[in-house]
């Protein structure tokens, strides 16, 4: 129960940092439609899930050694995965997934740690 809420809770957090990518960053585009929107932040959600712990896990050593640094480069791997998995997400450019690895990092880290603050009283 408590994975399907923490699944649930990531899907609303990439939503609106998949929003604010898309308005903030010109060449990271999503297909037009609810649907293929909502398809794209569903997959970047199951790969969150999935797929970031066992990168996590592998790339410990570049993460521990870059003090943290290295968990962008994770970010990176996963929005480049995301781009060749699906059709409808297009980014143009390695300063267009810099920035937006930047923004989604930003906005999923003010998301959690507002709601962690808000119900850990």
């Amino acid at each position: 129960m408590r994975f399907l809420a923490h699944l649930i809770f990531s899907l609303f957090s990439n939503l609106i940092a998949l929003l604010a990518t898309i308005y903030f960053i010109k060449g990271f585009e999503i297909a037009p439609g609810f649907a293929s929107f909502f398809m794209v932040v569903a997959v970047l959600t199951l790969i969150n899930a999935f797929v970031r712990p066992i990168l996590k896990l592998l790339f410990t050593p570049i993460i521990f050694l870059t003090f943290g640094l290295g968990a962008l480069i994770i970010n990176a791997l996963i929005l480049y995965l995301l781009d060749k998995v699906l059709i409808n997400i297009t980014i143009t450019g390695t300063l267009s997934l810099i920035y937006a690895i930047l923004i989604i990092t930003a906005v999923n880290l003010v998301i959690n740690f507002t709601a962690k603050r808000t119900y850990a009283k």
